[in-house]
């Protein structure tokens, strides 16, 4: 949510931010903005007017009395009582332009980076760097659950039984896999100062509108029926949550905080052979990182924290790029945001496997998240970045460490991790 006064004195500005969104059906919002926030100043001006002039009538009534000028009295008690009345109405209708305000400014997108390439959709997104030399080797690289499968590592039919499309049971040296890879991460995370956590994995509806757009919010969450609470799409909707309503002590900044969390979302509108298997699915594990900054920092930790999830991937043997996410790319709260994508031997293209989004004060406005300032207060910066989601990073982690003969190279790393095996056999063979 951007700052009112912000829109009020720039609203050609606000107006343009939303036409590099491709997003002109909410033009109209600018102007209700600013007329909202219009009637709301002249109402709050004229409740304090009506407060002042109570005060001073009391005052009048009270001396009248002592005067026993009882009946100038009784004409003074009926003009409170008409402004009391008033004040009621505008204190009523102050509650009503606020609240629509709100709303309205909460539908309202966060100002883009001018360092964000303007463009309709992720197809427009702009490549930044790679890292390590993506390589196809001389062998059939199979469909990543064909692998999995000769792996004995995953059984989708039973978890079609128990569940429905987009789940799966991962088995064996996969599952510990899995977990080694989510163990490794937040040990890489700890390892450059952030704060390990496991979060509350249901959050109320107030979090959730302060974390993501309603649109988001409609796409992913899914509702717990008969309670104020929703699943999390990632920890990072708990983690920020944490603080809202807080006002942080300036010394304690920045925060850094890596956490894990199972995640649940909708996937609406998966397709496709490459988004069938374990790519698109409504339940998953993910290692994320969160910061919480002043201003002036968010920038530099933007750059810290998509590097850190390069070189997880890089020290896993994956090689990887980096994209600048265009501005019709972005959700609504987000400044700017970079992809990071592991490539695909298989495919012989990169895919998306952590997103990076620094979004300045748009969620602290919505949660009122700040921090103590020599002068009083200011709202916080947050950014958050995956450091991994096993699911996506099992398809490029097995597609890049694939031999020949089907089985699977352990990376030094991840050895520690899986009782010091150096490779996970094919089953049978």
């Amino acid at each position: 949510m951007i700052d009112i006064a912000f829109l009020r004195a720039n609203p050609d500005k606000v107006r343009e931010n939303i036409k590099k969104k491709f997003q002109d059906a909410k033009l109209p919002l600018v102007d209700e903005a600013i007329a909202l926030d219009s009637k709301k100043r002249a109402l709050q001006t004229e409740g304090d007017s009506l407060r002042a002039s109570r005060n001073s009538l009391s005052k009048q009534i009270g001396l009248l009395m002592r005067e026993k000028k009882a009946g100038e009295a009784e004409e003074v008690k009926a003009k409170v009582n008409a402004e009391a009345k008033r004040l009621s109405e505008v204190e009523r209708e102050s509650e009503e332009v606020a609240a629509r305000l709100k709303e309205v400014m909460m539908r309202i997108p966060n100002i883009v980076s001018p360092d964000t390439p303007v463009g309709k959709d992720d197809s427009e997104n702009v490549e930044r760097k790679r890292f390590l030399e993506p390589k196809v080797p001389d062998f059939e690289i199979p469909y990543h659950l064909d692998i999995l499968e000769k792996l004995d590592g995953i059984d989708v039919d039973s978890a079609r039984r128990t569940s429905g499309q987009g789940f799966y049971y991962l088995t064996g040296d996969i599952a510990r896999l899995h977990s080694a890879v989510l163990n490794y991460a937040r040990d890489f995370m700890i390892g450059k100062g952030f704060t390990y956590c496991i979060p509350p994995y249901m959050i109320r509806s107030s979090v959730v509108t302060g974390v993501m757009s309603f649109e988001e919010m409609d796409g992913m969450m899914y509702k717990i029926e008969g309670e104020d609470l929703y699943l999390i799409g990632t920890s990072e909707h708990s983690m920020i949550g944490r603080f809202m309503g807080q006002t942080v002590d300036e010394s304690k900044l920045p925060l850094t905080l890596t956490s894990y969390s199972p995640c649940f979302r909708k996937e609406k509108g998966a397709h496709g052979i490459e988004e069938r298997g374990i790519y698109r699915i409504h339940q998953f594990e993910k290692q994320e990182m969160i910061v919480i900054c002043k201003p002036e920092e968010s920038e530099s930790w933007y750059e810290k924290m998509w590097n850190y999830t390069v070189e997880l991937f890089v020290s896993m043997g994956i090689p990887v790029r980096t994209l600048e996410c265009c501005s019709g790319d972005l959700a609504d709260l987000k400044f700017r945001s970079v992809d990071v994508e592991a490539w695909s031997p298989r495919q012989k293209k990169y895919f998306e496997v952590g997103s990076c989004s620094n979004l300045t004060d748009a969620q602290a406005r919505r949660l009122n998240i700040r921090y103590k300032t020599k002068d009083g207060s200011a709202f916080a910066h947050t950014l958050n970045n995956t450091v991994v989601a096993p699911p996506r990073m099992l398809i490029a982690f097995l597609e890049n460490h694939l031999l020949a003969d089907g089985n699977v190279e352990i990376p030094e790393v991840l050895r520690p991790y899986m009782g010091g095996k150096a490779k996970i056999d094919v089953k049978g063979a």
